[in-house]
């Protein structure tokens, strides 16, 4: 009977120190950074970079991500993304 099963395993973010409030908006952001700076030093096939990735597609908005892309692709992006 438990054949074809799958399990399915949700994960959020855990508690990061430097953004202690219930605010998570400079937490999605700095993890947006994190993870291209990550990439952009590492590759994106760099375990540790995975965890910013999944970090920020757990606590950004989607249009929030979508505007980031926009703005990063664009060169408008406010932040360095260099490592």
């Amino acid at each position: 009977m438990s054949e074809g099963k799958t399990t399915v395993t949700l994960q959020t973010a855990g508690f990061d120190a430097r953004f202690p409030n219930q605010n998570q908006t400079k937490h999605c952001y700095q993890n947006y950074i994190d993870y291209y700076k990550c990439t952009n030093a590492k590759g994106e096939e760099f375990t540790p970079c995975k965890q910013f990735f999944r970090a920020f597609h757990s606590l950004c908005p989607n249009e929030w991500i979508a505007r980031f892309d926009e703005q990063r692709e664009a060169g408008a992006f406010p932040a360095s993304l260099e490592p």
